[in-house]
C-alpha cells in the first residue's frame, strides 16, 4: 500500500469503526490440550524452524529459531515483523542481516511467522477476513513456555516490535509483565484509546479487510482500554524500554530501500508522545529519534542493532 493509501485509510478508519457496532459471538476457549512442538527443521548453522500447536488458535505456528551461541541455558528475544505478519516475505528473516548479527551472541531468537493485521492480540470474535487471533495468549503464554523447555532457557524474556508490532511489543509488555524484563518499539506507535489511537490501530485491521470491533469491540470499550499504553504504561516499571523512529526524511540509513516519509513522521510522532508519557512517570527510557530514515528495513535494521546492548544488559545475555 502506498503512503497516501495508507493515511487515507487512518483518517476514515475513525468513522468506519464507530460505525460497526455489533460484532460476532465470541468463540469457544480454548481446548485442554497443552502448546507443544509438532515439527523442527534445520535451515543453517544454529537456525531451526520450529513448529509449534497453538490451542487457543487451534493451529501450527512457524517460527524461526537462532540458537544462541555458547549452548543453553540463555535468554530469549521474541521478535516480531510488520504488517503481514512475514507471510508476505517482508520480514527481519527476509530483509536484514538478523542471522549473521546474533549468529555469535548468547541469546535464542524467536521470530514468529504469521499474525498479519492483526495486532498481535487476543481477538474477542474470530473474523472473516483475518481467522482466529490469539496472538496474546501464544505470545505470552503458549510459546515461551513451549520454548523454555525446549531450548532450555534462562527464562528471562525480551520482546521487540517493527511498525505495527512496535506498538504491539510495548502493549504485550504491559499486558504480560511476569514475562518480559525489556521491551524495544522500532518506528511505530504505542497507541492510546482515544479518537487518534482508536484510527490508528483500526486503520492497520482495515488494511487486512478486518473488522476492528471483532478485535477489541466498539472504540471506548473496557478491552481498548485495557490496551491502552498510555493510561497502562506503569506496568513497564523495572524494565528495559528502548524506543526508537526518524523523521521520514530518506537518508544513506535507509540503504536504497522503498521510503514511506508520512509514515516513518507519524511514528516519530507516535514514539515521542510515549517517550514523555514514561518521563512523565519517572519510568527511564532509551528514546532514539533520528534525523534520518523513512521507514525502510535499513533504518529498522539500525535500530536493531544499537538496541542490543541494552537488550543484552536486561537480560545478562
Amino acid at each position: 500500500m502506498s503512503a497516501s493509501r495508507y493515511l487515507g485509510a487512518l483518517v476514515s478508519a475513525l468513522a468506519t469503526v464507530v460505525a460497526v457496532s455489533s460484532f460476532s459471538a465470541r468463540p469457544a476457549e480454548a481446548e485442554s490440550a497443552r502448546a507443544r512442538v509438532v515439527g523442527e527443521a534445520p535451515l543453517g548453522g544454529s537456525v531451526s524452524q520450529i513448529d509449534v500447536y497453538s490451542p487457543s488458535m487451534d493451529k501450527v505456528v512457524t517460527n524461526r529459531v537462532i540458537r544462541a551461541a555458547g549452548g543453553a541455558p540463555a535468554p530469549t528475544l521474541y521478535l516480531l515483523t510488520g504488517i503481514g505478519g512475514g507471510v508476505d516475505g517482508i520480514s527481519w528473516w527476509d530483509d536484514t542481516d538478523v542471522r549473521e548479527f546474533f549468529a555469535d551472541k548468547h541469546i535464542n531468537v524467536v521470530m514468529p511467522v504469521g499474525g498479519a493485521y492483526s495486532m498481535y492480540t487476543d481477538w474477542r470474535a474470530d473474523d472473516p477476513a483475518v481467522g482466529r487471533n490469539r496472538w496474546q495468549t501464544y505470545l505470552t503464554r503458549e510459546l515461551p513456555a513451549t520454548l523454555d523447555a525446549e531450548l532450555g532457557t534462562t527464562g528471562r524474556n525480551a520482546i521487540a516490535g517493527v511498525s505495527m508490532s512496535a506498538g504491539s511489543a510495548v502493549d504485550l509488555a504491559i499486558q504480560a509483565p511476569d514475562v518480559y524484563d525489556a521491551v524495544a518499539a522500532y518506528s511505530g506507535c504505542p497507541w492510546a484509546a482515544d479518537a487518534v489511537g482508536a484510527a490508528m490501530v483500526s486503520a492497520q485491521v482495515i488494511r487486512g479487510g478486518g473488522n476492528p470491533a471483532n478485535m477489541w469491540g466498539a472504540p471506548g470499550d473496557v478491552i481498548w482500554r485495557a490496551h491502552d499504553a498510555f493510561a497502562n504504561a506503569p506496568a513497564l516499571a523495572g524494565k528495559t524500554i528502548y524506543l526508537s523512529a526518524a523523521s521520514g526524511t530518506p537518508g544513506a540509513i535507509d540503504r536504497g530501500g522503498l521510503p514511506f516519509p508520512p509514515i516513518e513522521a507519524i511514528a516519530s510522532s507516535c514514539t515521542a508522545a510515549f517517550a514523555d508519557r514514561l518521563d512523565e512517570l519517572g519510568l527511564p527510557a532509551v528514546h532514539v529519534n533520528r534525523a534520518e530514515g523513512s521507514h525502510t528495513w535499513g533504518l529498522f535494521e539500525t535500530d536493531l542493532h544499537e538496541s542490543w546492548p541494552h537488550l543484552a544488559h536486561a537480560l545478562a545475555a
